[in-house]
């Protein structure tokens, strides 16, 4: 046996060593790959689109980045520096010729120097904010210029970074500046909302929607797809799921029973608060979805298909489908629920909560609220 544990644990020790040793080759592959983009990039001191350009593009940069400058060996200090942790750098003596680049190529910074004849830092900060707003400016100041860089961030400018600067410093700089970015873009995208077939495998992440091709969707975020024979399987939409996290248990109705649309139909149970789910049509109970109440993790993964609740024999389809959502309508009604519920959460978290704007960070909040408020939110939505 203590051969055995000595066996175990020199093969432990020997793949760590192997995996550092790997991944140091592979740190040194591309840094010479890098160094050799740089050296190229240095000799190309001409082009169509400005005659300063010198481009060092790299293999799935962390950033594109153009940098103007007047002072060559600044330019020079931001392409070795920046290249060689993984950006695509450009750079260019004058704003005319950064301006003419954004025209035709895309970049996630633009870092200028303040002093520069014929356009200065501000021009090019305004006209860079005006032709390309999704453009991160930087502005590049000595240290008797900060007042002014800080009048550039009025004009849009993300930052400014001050020179003389270290490498350490403008690589600190710059990760900071690319997070923000990120971090900003991120906040400005609107939750995606799918019409799309999933697979029992495939998981949205926490920002995503999705509605099948062809389900209909209630106002109380139930859904509905109906069948030649005219019986219609109902379920939570994804939007439901989503809003109310992990579900315990689910109440479901009585077999044969009789049902208008808008009546009570089903309840979702989460410790021992319930929610009360609203008949999308009318008809009768003929079947129930008791495999569901055995596995509802399996809603984890997906609310339609053979995750349905239940069965109506539907009488009244030809009055009700129209008051249901379907395709590009319940797109539209899932955003204007989504902002909706945005602006609730945000409000009943507190002032804390009232910058966060991405979905991933409110959404998933129902279990943090109190009881009454729970209760508010869950009327809000589904009992419709």
């Amino acid at each position: 046996m203590p051969l055995f544990i000595l066996a175990v644990i020199i093969f432990i020790i020997a793949d760590v060593i192997i995996r550092y040793a790997i991944k140091t080759l592979n740190e040194k592959k591309t840094r010479k790959e890098r160094e050799s983009i740089l050296k190229e990039s240095v000799k190309v001191d001409f082009s169509k689109e400005a005659i300063s350009l010198k481009r060092a593009e790299v293999p799935n940069p962390q950033a594109r980045i153009l940098c103007v400058d007047d002072e060559d060996v600044i330019l020079d200090s931001f392409r070795k520096i920046l290249v060689l942790d993984g950006y695509s750098v450009d750079t260019v003596n004058s704003g005319p010729e950064a301006l003419s680049l954004i025209k035709s190529h895309h970049y996630d910074f633009v870092f200028t120097d303040l002093k520069m004849p014929v356009m200065d830092g501000v021009e090019v900060t305004k006209s860079v904010k005006y032709l390309r707003p999704d453009i991160d400016v930087i502005i590049i100041t000595g240290y008797a210029t900060v007042e002014t860089a800080v009048d550039c961030m009025k004009l849009g400018a993300m930052d400014y970074v001050q020179k003389p600067f270290t490498e350490d410093e403008l690589l600190e700089f710059t990760k900071k500046s690319l997070i923000k970015r990120q971090d900003r873009v991120q906040k400005q995208l609107k939750p995606r909302v799918h019409i799309t077939h999933l697979t029992e495998k495939e998981k949205l992440n926490v920002g995503e929607f999705a509605i099948p091709g062809g389900v209909f969707i209630s106002e109380g975020h139930c859904w509905a797809s109906v069948s030649q024979d005219g019986s219609v399987r109902v379920g939570i939409d994804d939007f439901a799921k989503k809003l109310i996290g992990k579900i315990d248990d689910i109440e479901f109705p009585n077999l044969g029973m009789s049902i208008s649309i808008g009546q009570p139909l089903f309840i979702l149970k989460q410790g021992k608060k319930s929610i009360s789910f609203n008949c999308p049509v009318s008809g009768q109970v003929k079947k129930v979805n008791n495999e569901l109440g055995d596995n509802l993790d399996a809603l984890d993964f997906s609310t339609y298909e053979k995750n349905w609740i239940c069965i109506i024999d539907a009488d009244k389809l030809e009055n009700e489908l129209p008051k249901l959502k379907i395709g590009n309508s319940a797109v539209s009604f899932y955003q204007d629920e989504i902002d909706k519920y945005l602006k609730q959460i945000k409000e009943l978290l507190g002032k804390e909560n009232q910058k966060k704007e991405n979905v991933e960070i409110l959404w998933g909040q129902l279990e943090k609220l109190e009881e009454k408020d729970w209760y508010i939110v869950t009327g809000e939505f589904f009992k419709k």
